[in-house]
């Protein structure tokens, strides 16, 4: 008698051009465990190289959107399943902030520690309504460790993410909004139809120039204004000789919508 499968912690949905990963440990919070930092990981690199997918949103199940670490779990670690674990985590982020696709958080509730570490790693977030949201570490000790001193800083100032780190405050996202954290504030409701029609603005642009745009933003942001503006050279050059280029030109002059292939 075969014994029954566990219910993923990460589910995978294609929705048109766009794949949605859902945290689903809605019990939990979707706290991050270790299972469910091994299954995000292999859902993220499976994405890697897939060029038919235009956007990648990551949201969780249930009433929050990630609560952090699983404290529960991160009490019974040693220090060295730890420093193994932020290791992990810190990989998973990276590996999903350099996916040459836009990722979208669709923030469905709180984030808390290393989960706006994960909403931090997107290149959008949009939260619904009421939604908490901090790097909250200092109240237990701890410093944020899976890159949320430096993204949080580079999204918000430096200024403003030492008083919000220091203090380990919580925002509210219309708090968070005007200070640039979040890009939109929705109802809950319409939450999926936020992020769907962004996701269908962003499938109309080339996605060629699409993924050179990301690149340019992410390379040049730690550059000299003058290596940015050779690095996003660099980086228009690639889109110069490509055939969405040629498309777009011949489907302005047609007055058409261009068929764009990532080419």
């Amino acid at each position: 008698m075969s014994q029954a499968t566990a219910a993923p912690l990460v589910t995978v949905e294609g929705r048109g051009t766009a794949t949605w990963l859902t945290l689903a440990r809605p019990e939990a919070a979707n706290a991050l465990s270790r299972a469910l930092v091994d299954e995000l990981s292999a859902a993220v690199g499976a994405l890697s190289g897939r060029e038919s997918v235009r956007a990648v949103v990551i949201t969780g199940a249930g009433r929050a959107f990630c609560a952090g670490a699983d404290l529960k779990e991160r009490f019974g670690m040693s220090v060295e399943e730890t420093r193994s674990f932020l290791d992990q985590l810190g990989g998973l982020l990276s590996t999903l902030s350099s996916l040459p696709c836009p990722v979208i958080a669709a923030m469905n509730g709180a984030a808390f520690g290393g989960g706006l570490e994960l909403a931090l790693a997107c290149d959008l977030r949009i939260a619904v309504e009421g939604a908490v949201m901090g790097l909250v570490e200092a109240r237990l000790g701890i410093i944020p460790g899976a890159g949320g001193t430096q993204r949080l800083a580079r999204v918000v100032g430096v200024a403003r993410a030492k008083e919000l780190i220091f203090s380990g405050r919580k925002l509210d996202a219309r708090v968070a909004h005007d200070m640039g954290l979040v890009s939109a504030v929705v109802p809950a409701a319409d939450l999926d139809g936020a992020v769907s029609r962004l996701v269908d603005e962003i499938a109309a642009c080339g996605p060629l120039a699409v993924a050179q745009a990301k690149a340019a933003i992410d390379g040049g942001i730690a550059l000299t204004l003058a290596g940015g503006l050779a690095l996003e050279r660099r980086c228009y050059e690639v889109v110069l000789g490509s055939a969405d280029r040629d498309e777009g030109l011949r489907a302005f002059a047609e007055k058409r919508a261009p068929i764009f292939h990532g080419k």
